[in-house]
Order: C-alpha cells, then sequence, then structure tokens
C-alpha cells in the first residue's frame, strides 16, 4: 500500500511529466516508482521501500548514489564556479579532465570537445568527420556506416547511424540515409564457428561496401566489444583490429561510440583498449560523471583538430551549446577518474566481475535460459519464451517483478542484461544473483 505521499507524487508526476522512452499509457498497469534518495547502490522510495540499481540508473552510476567523494567535490567546486561560458574563456576544471583524459590514451587523442548527453557526442563525431573532408577538399565524402543493430542515440543525425526499426520507422522520412553493414555480434555464429571467426566474416562485408563506396564514405560508426541496445550483443575484439585496418586502408574515419562501454565498463577504462588500436573519434558520456551530472565528450587526433585551425571562420568546427564544460559536471569526472587511480578499479572489478559471474552460475544453466555472456561488468542472457503474446510483455513484466523483490532491472526485449555499479559487496552479489533468479522463474512460469 502506498502512502499518501507516493500517491500524490506518482498522481503528480503523470499530470505533468513526459517521460523518456515511454508509452505513457503502460503507467496504467507498470508502477511509476518515485525516488526519494539514494545510498551506495540502492534507490529508495518516499516509503523506505529500496531497490538494488542494478543496471546503474541506465548505465550511468558507476560508485553508488550520493558517493561521499564525488559530494565532496562538488560541494566544493560550487563555492568557486557553477559555470562560464567555454567560448573564448576556460577553467581548472575543463583542462585538468582533457589533460587526464588525453594522458589515459598515451595522448594518441585529446583536444576534448564538450556536450551533456551521448546523442550530441555522436552528433559532433559525425560532424566533425565530414568537416574535417570537406576542409580536406572532399566534401562527397557524407555518408556513414553503422552496424545492423546500432544505437547512438535518438537525435536525428544520431538516428540516421541507429539500426532500431522502432525509431526508424517513426521518423525515418527524416533521417539521412546510412549504410548498415552486418553486426559481429557472437550470437550469430554458424555450426563450428568462433566468436571471431563471426567478427572476421562481418568485416569482410565492411569491406565489400569500402571497396564500392569509400570515396563517398566520411566514417564507420561502432559501440567496441558490445552493441548495448542490441540486446548486449557483445563480439570478440579481432573486429576492431580488423576494422582499424580497413579504415585506415580505405581512409575512412573510425568512431568509437563508448558512451556506454567506456568508463571502465567492458573491464578496461576504454573498450578500444582490448584490441590494441585507438579510433579517429571517442565518444564519451554516461558514466564519465560518475551517473551525477550531464556530460559528454568527443576525443579526437591532432592531424583531425589541425585541419580546422585556420584563420578562416568557416573551416572551424561550427557547433556550440551553453553549459560546454560546465565546471561541476567537469569537476564530478574528476572525481571519478580520481577513485579509478586510487582504488585501483579496473583491477578490483575483475575481481568482483569473477565474483559476479560465479554467483550467477544456476542461472546460466536454465534451460530456459540461452546465450549467457558477460564482458567486464556486463552480463546479458536471453530468455526463452515460446508465448507471442507473453514474450510481448516479457520485459514489463519481468521489471514489475523485479521490484516486489527490491531489484531495478529492465530487459531489452527478452534480453536480460545487468549492469551495476562498481560497489557491490558480497552480501549484495549474493542477493542480486538470487533475486534475478527468483525473478526470472516467476516470470518465465508465468
Amino acid at each position: 500500500m502506498k502512502s499518501s505521499q507516493q500517491s500524490t507524487w506518482i498522481a503528480r508526476s503523470l499530470k505533468s511529466v513526459w517521460h523518456p522512452c515511454t508509452q505513457m499509457q503502460h503507467h496504467e498497469t507498470v508502477p511509476l516508482v518515485p525516488v526519494s534518495h539514494g545510498r551506495g547502490a540502492w534507490l529508495y522510495d518516499a516509503d523506505g521501500n529500496r531497490y538494488l540499481d542494478a543496471i546503474s540508473s541506465w548505465w550511468v552510476n558507476l560508485f553508488g548514489h550520493a558517493n561521499p567523494r564525488i559530494n565532496a567535490a562538488l560541494k566544493d567546486q560550487l563555492d568557486k564556479l557553477e559555470h562560464a561560458m567555454l567560448a573564448g574563456f576556460t577553467h581548472e576544471p575543463v583542462i585538468a579532465l582533457s589533460e587526464q583524459l588525453s594522458a589515459r590514451t598515451d595522448h594518441v587523442l585529446g583536444h576534448c570537445f564538450y556536450a551533456s548527453d551521448g546523442a550530441s557526442a555522436t552528433e559532433i563525431a559525425l560532424k566533425m568527420s565530414f568537416h574535417f573532408w570537406r576542409n580536406g577538399g572532399k566534401s562527397e565524402k557524407r555518408e556513414f556506416v553503422c552496424l545492423k543493430g546500432s544505437y547512438h542515440g535518438e537525435t536525428v543525425g544520431a538516428l540516421s547511424v541507429t539500426d532500431v526499426q522502432l525509431f526508424r520507422d517513426a521518423y525515418g522520412p527524416l533521417l539521412q540515409q546510412s549504410h548498415v553493414v552486418a553486426t559481429p555480434d557472437a550470437r550469430h555464429a554458424q555450426e563450428g564457428e568462433s566468436a571471431a571467426d563471426v567478427a572476421r566474416r562481418a568485416a569482410r562485408e565492411l569491406e565489400v561496401l569500402l571497396q564500392q563506396r569509400a570515396d563517398h564514405i566520411a566514417a564507420v560508426i561502432v559501440e567496441p566489444l558490445v552493441q548495448c541496445a542490441a540486446g548486449m550483443a557483445m563480439y570478440d575484439p579481432v573486429y576492431l583490429r580488423e576494422v582499424r585496418s580497413l579504415c585506415d586502408r580505405y581512409r575512412v574515419h573510425l568512431i568509437a561510440d563508448e558512451i556506454a562501454v567506456g568508463c571502465g565498463r567492458t573491464g578496461t577504462f576504454f573498450a578500444c583498449e582490448q584490441a590494441g588500436v585507438w579510433p579517429d573519434f571517442v565518444c564519451l558520456s554516461k558514466g564519465i560523471s560518475g551517473g551525477y551530472l550531464p556530460l559528454s565528450l568527443v576525443m579526437t587526433r591532432d592531424t583531425i583538430y589541425q585541419a580546422f585551425y585556420d584563420a578562416d571562420v568557416t573551416r572551424g568546427f561550427l557547433h556550440s551549446h551553453s553549459y560546454t564544460g560546465n565546471p561541476l559536471a567537469c569537476r564530478a569526472a574528476l572525481a571519478t577518474l580520481a577513485i579509478f587511480d586510487e582504488d585501483d578499479v579496473l583491477a578490483k572489478n575483475r575481481e568482483r566481475a569473477a565474483r559476479i559471474t560465479a554467483a550467477l552460475a544456476p542461472l546460466a544453466m536454465h534451460e530456459k535460459v540461452r546465450n549467457f555472456r558477460q564482458r567486464g561488468m556486463i552480463w546479458a542472457f536471453d530468455a526463452v519464451v515460446d508465448d507471442a503474446a507473453q514474450a510481448a510483455t516479457f520485459s514489463r513484466r519481468f521489471f514489475t517483478e523485479g521490484l516486489k523483490r527490491e531489484l531495478l532491472l529492465r530487459p531489452i526485449g527478452r534480453t536480460v542484461y545487468l549492469m551495476p555499479p562498481y560497489i557491490l559487496d558480497e552480501e549484495e552479489i549474493d542477493g542480486l544473483a538470487k533475486r534475478t533468479g527468483a525473478v526470472f522463474e516467476q516470470v518465465i512460469g508465468a
């Protein structure tokens, strides 16, 4: 039974707020959860009920809610500078953040360009690539390549390189057409094929396209190692090495969308590190601010930066946004990077990931589970649901049942995934595994 405060918040929100990526009518049956506060891995409602945030609040929260170290950094920054325009001005947090991120690429990438959200970072990378080629006298290079099932954001440019049928059906007439090539998703392995074989086969399809259209293609954009919105489609790092080689050979840019898979989520700070390659552009958002404030950025190579460095204004990069490089957001990001270094997070995550995988072993062996997979701090499996009507409502039913067991999980179709913050203790790991299994049993048997 919800308290009057809970009920009031829900009614007010449904009357005044248009919630994202939501068919609002579903909230006639699917609960809307009014969050009062957060602590560590948990979110709490106004009645004191708690929910383990097993998806890091849409993949953004790395070190728990109300993290004391990030809180302290923001409180300190708030008394110094809340915001100043970055056109014609600069400030220490944005400088330090840019320097530290560049150092994490061994200075292969630098000159960070800032925005607020992942889709904006995608837009920036696409525009930079096109404008680079135009500045070099190759205006015909204006086409882009994305992977089947790819997702890179929901602004118009980002949707143009997003291969999700729901969005394409709704907004297709607004979008520039892009080339869609085979995904290296290891689940597509044919009999006798390894994940690396699937990756090489997908790369060969890309090569055929580049042979035909390289003179017109500006860039290939990929999510390294895991295509998250495609149901956590995981693939072998050899694909990134093959694509890097192809882009070099055919003079096409490689854009790495590390918005969801960066910041340690796949096991290394940048997912591309596992392939031993660097892209021409890398997009970061979500976890970069620890899940505290909207922040995104694009890093690129000096050769690309120099192509815009000119007295002619029209050769400069023509993009802006009022809150670019916001000091508070940058300070949250600096505090986040400090935690990575001070706590040796990547090494500890390897231990934590092994513990979580072991706890999930009984679920992985369930007769109704297929393709149990893990990369870094991401786990996923596909549910076998034979009834079409049950399959259509699987995600909503799983979410609702999870809340009853103090668990926040939000499947993508029939793919259940876990992407928890990097702070779970032994008790929380055991609880996460047991509750996920219990919810699955309930929903799959309903």
